[in-house]
Protein backbone atom coordinates (compact mmCIF):
# COMPACT_ATOMS: atom_id res chain seq x y z
CA UNK A 1 0.00 0.00 0.00
CA UNK A 2 1.38 3.35 -1.00
CA UNK A 3 2.03 6.26 1.56
CA UNK A 4 -1.05 7.96 0.06
CA UNK A 5 -3.21 5.01 0.39
CA UNK A 6 -1.80 4.82 4.55
CA UNK A 7 -3.08 8.29 5.14
CA UNK A 8 -6.16 8.15 3.07
CA UNK A 9 -7.45 4.79 4.97
CA UNK A 10 -5.86 6.59 8.42
CA UNK A 11 -8.21 10.02 7.85
CA UNK A 12 -11.34 7.98 6.75
CA UNK A 13 -10.89 6.12 9.86
CA UNK A 14 -10.53 8.79 12.12
CA UNK A 15 -13.85 10.78 10.98
CA UNK A 16 -15.88 7.45 12.16
CA UNK A 17 -14.37 7.79 14.96
CA UNK A 18 -16.77 9.61 17.88
CA UNK A 19 -14.29 11.15 19.62
CA UNK A 20 -13.10 12.78 16.85
CA UNK A 21 -16.71 13.83 15.74
CA UNK A 22 -17.17 15.47 19.06
CA UNK A 23 -13.61 17.41 19.19
CA UNK A 24 -14.61 18.82 15.60
CA UNK A 25 -17.78 19.92 16.51
CA UNK A 26 -16.91 21.38 20.05
CA UNK A 27 -14.01 23.74 18.17
CA UNK A 28 -17.52 24.62 15.41
CA UNK A 29 -19.29 25.50 18.03
CA UNK A 30 -16.96 27.57 20.05
CA UNK A 31 -16.04 29.50 16.64
CA UNK A 32 -19.91 30.68 15.81
CA UNK A 33 -20.16 31.57 19.89
CA UNK A 34 -16.85 33.76 19.37
CA UNK A 35 -18.32 35.03 16.01
CA UNK A 36 -21.64 36.12 17.54
CA UNK A 37 -19.54 37.63 20.50
CA UNK A 38 -17.78 39.86 18.44
CA UNK A 39 -20.62 40.80 16.84
CA UNK A 40 -22.92 41.37 19.96
CA UNK A 41 -19.96 44.06 21.13
CA UNK A 42 -19.73 46.06 18.05
CA UNK A 43 -20.30 49.86 18.44
CA UNK A 44 -23.87 50.00 19.17
CA UNK A 45 -23.91 54.03 19.09
CA UNK A 46 -22.30 54.76 15.46
CA UNK A 47 -18.67 54.69 16.54
CA UNK A 48 -15.89 52.16 15.52
CA UNK A 49 -14.90 50.04 18.38
CA UNK A 50 -11.10 49.77 19.13
CA UNK A 51 -9.36 46.99 19.49
CA UNK A 52 -9.61 45.22 22.61
CA UNK A 53 -13.12 47.08 23.45
CA UNK A 54 -15.55 44.26 24.37
CA UNK A 55 -14.28 41.64 26.91
CA UNK A 56 -11.78 42.35 28.73
CA UNK A 57 -9.98 45.71 29.62
CA UNK A 58 -7.34 47.34 28.37
CA UNK A 59 -5.01 50.05 29.13
CA UNK A 60 -5.98 49.62 33.29
CA UNK A 61 -9.36 49.71 32.52
CA UNK A 62 -10.27 47.36 35.36
CA UNK A 63 -8.29 49.36 37.68
CA UNK A 64 -11.11 51.95 37.34
CA UNK A 65 -14.19 49.54 36.75
CA UNK A 66 -16.78 50.05 39.65
CA UNK A 67 -19.48 48.15 40.78
CA UNK A 68 -22.98 49.61 39.99
CA UNK A 69 -24.72 52.67 42.49
CA UNK A 70 -26.53 50.76 45.09
CA UNK A 71 -28.25 51.78 48.26
CA UNK A 72 -31.74 53.58 48.62
CA UNK A 73 -30.29 57.58 49.30
CA UNK A 74 -31.40 59.63 46.64
CA UNK A 75 -29.52 61.58 43.86
CA UNK A 76 -29.16 64.59 43.46
CA UNK A 77 -30.26 65.18 39.86
CA UNK A 78 -29.38 68.71 38.61
CA UNK A 79 -28.65 69.88 34.83
CA UNK A 80 -25.19 71.14 34.79
CA UNK A 81 -23.43 70.87 31.26
CA UNK A 82 -20.25 73.17 31.44
CA UNK A 83 -17.64 73.73 28.45
CA UNK A 84 -14.84 72.80 30.28
CA UNK A 85 -13.40 69.58 28.95
CA UNK A 86 -14.62 67.62 32.24
CA UNK A 87 -17.85 65.14 32.52
CA UNK A 88 -20.67 67.08 33.83
CA UNK A 89 -24.42 66.21 34.17
CA UNK A 90 -26.16 66.72 30.95
CA UNK A 91 -23.30 66.04 29.10
CA UNK A 92 -22.89 62.65 27.02
CA UNK A 93 -19.61 61.15 27.24
CA UNK A 94 -17.90 57.79 25.78
CA UNK A 95 -16.30 55.65 28.70
CA UNK A 96 -15.66 51.67 29.42
CA UNK A 97 -18.51 50.51 30.95
CA UNK A 98 -18.53 47.07 32.65
CA UNK A 99 -21.12 44.04 32.05
CA UNK A 100 -23.63 44.23 34.93
CA UNK A 101 -22.84 40.37 35.50
CA UNK A 102 -18.92 40.55 35.69
CA UNK A 103 -17.41 44.21 36.17
CA UNK A 104 -14.05 42.46 35.07
CA UNK A 105 -15.57 42.60 31.41
CA UNK A 106 -17.01 45.44 29.48
CA UNK A 107 -16.90 47.61 26.43
CA UNK A 108 -16.30 51.00 24.92
CA UNK A 109 -20.05 53.01 24.71
CA UNK A 110 -21.63 56.18 25.40
CA UNK A 111 -22.98 57.28 28.73
CA UNK A 112 -24.94 59.87 29.84
CA UNK A 113 -23.79 61.59 32.91
CA UNK A 114 -26.48 62.53 35.16
CA UNK A 115 -24.96 63.05 38.77
CA UNK A 116 -21.72 63.59 40.42
CA UNK A 117 -21.06 62.35 43.94
CA UNK A 118 -18.67 60.58 46.66
CA UNK A 119 -17.66 57.40 46.00
CA UNK A 120 -18.67 56.23 49.68
CA UNK A 121 -22.07 57.17 49.26
CA UNK A 122 -23.47 54.46 46.54
CA UNK A 123 -21.00 52.40 46.95
CA UNK A 124 -17.68 50.42 49.30
CA UNK A 125 -15.35 50.91 45.95
CA UNK A 126 -13.44 54.01 44.58
CA UNK A 127 -12.45 56.87 46.36
CA UNK A 128 -12.96 61.02 45.73
CA UNK A 129 -16.14 61.62 43.13
CA UNK A 130 -17.51 59.52 41.07
CA UNK A 131 -19.70 59.94 38.19
CA UNK A 132 -23.25 58.66 37.90
CA UNK A 133 -24.27 57.40 34.55
CA UNK A 134 -26.95 55.79 32.49
CA UNK A 135 -26.01 53.33 29.38
CA UNK A 136 -26.71 54.09 25.78
CA UNK A 137 -28.37 52.11 22.89
CA UNK A 138 -29.68 52.82 19.93
CA UNK A 139 -31.64 49.69 19.69
CA UNK A 140 -35.32 50.51 19.52
CA UNK A 141 -37.23 49.45 22.86
CA UNK A 142 -39.42 52.25 23.40
CA UNK A 143 -41.60 54.81 20.82
CA UNK A 144 -40.45 58.22 20.17
CA UNK A 145 -40.44 60.33 23.31
CA UNK A 146 -42.01 57.74 25.97
CA UNK A 147 -40.62 55.46 28.30
CA UNK A 148 -41.15 51.62 28.82
CA UNK A 149 -40.08 48.81 30.54
CA UNK A 150 -38.99 45.60 28.31
CA UNK A 151 -39.33 42.12 29.33
CA UNK A 152 -36.33 41.61 31.66
CA UNK A 153 -37.27 44.87 33.94
CA UNK A 154 -34.82 47.29 32.57
CA UNK A 155 -36.66 50.63 31.80
CA UNK A 156 -35.82 52.45 28.97
CA UNK A 157 -36.19 56.53 28.29
CA UNK A 158 -36.26 57.47 24.41
CA UNK A 159 -34.36 60.89 24.13
CA UNK A 160 -34.21 61.25 19.94
CA UNK A 161 -30.84 61.68 18.26
CA UNK A 162 -27.49 64.31 18.49
CA UNK A 163 -24.13 65.02 18.14
CA UNK A 164 -22.89 61.76 19.98
CA UNK A 165 -24.00 59.07 17.36
CA UNK A 166 -22.28 59.71 13.60
CA UNK A 167 -25.15 57.91 12.16
CA UNK A 168 -27.96 60.20 13.78
CA UNK A 169 -29.75 57.09 14.88
CA UNK A 170 -32.40 57.98 17.85
CA UNK A 171 -30.65 56.70 21.52
CA UNK A 172 -32.25 55.49 24.57
CA UNK A 173 -31.09 55.24 27.74
CA UNK A 174 -31.21 53.00 30.41
CA UNK A 175 -33.03 54.19 33.62
CA UNK A 176 -32.59 51.58 36.28
CA UNK A 177 -28.99 50.71 36.46
CA UNK A 178 -27.30 53.44 37.77
CA UNK A 179 -23.57 53.32 36.62
CA UNK A 180 -20.65 54.35 38.89
CA UNK A 181 -17.50 55.81 36.86
CA UNK A 182 -14.23 57.07 38.19
CA UNK A 183 -13.75 60.57 36.01
CA UNK A 184 -10.61 58.69 34.12
CA UNK A 185 -12.47 56.21 32.71
CA UNK A 186 -13.79 59.02 30.34
CA UNK A 187 -12.51 58.80 27.03
CA UNK A 188 -14.42 62.24 25.29
CA UNK A 189 -17.21 63.88 25.33
CA UNK A 190 -19.58 62.93 22.70
CA UNK A 191 -22.62 65.70 23.47
CA UNK A 192 -24.91 66.80 25.70
CA UNK A 193 -28.70 66.75 25.95
CA UNK A 194 -31.02 70.13 26.27
CA UNK A 195 -32.48 70.63 29.51
CA UNK A 196 -36.23 69.07 28.34
CA UNK A 197 -34.58 65.59 27.79
CA UNK A 198 -32.53 65.65 30.96
CA UNK A 199 -35.27 66.38 32.65
CA UNK A 200 -37.57 63.79 31.28
CA UNK A 201 -34.79 61.41 32.25
CA UNK A 202 -34.35 62.42 35.71
CA UNK A 203 -38.02 62.10 36.48
CA UNK A 204 -37.78 58.52 34.90
CA UNK A 205 -34.96 57.68 37.00
CA UNK A 206 -36.51 59.24 40.64
CA UNK A 207 -39.89 57.43 39.56
CA UNK A 208 -37.69 54.11 38.89
CA UNK A 209 -35.80 53.92 41.93
CA UNK A 210 -38.71 55.41 44.34
CA UNK A 211 -36.74 58.54 46.02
Amino acid sequence: MSLVSRLTSLLRSAARSPAVRRGARDLTRAAVRSIEEQRRGGSESGRPERSGASGGPADGEGAQALADRRGSSALSLTYAPRDDDRPDPGEIVWAWVPFEEDISRGKDRPVLVIAEEDAGRGGSDGSGPVLIALMLTSRDRTADGTVATDEHGSTWVDIGSGDWDSRGRPSEVRADRLLRLAPAAVRREGGRLDRERYDRVAAAVTDVHGW
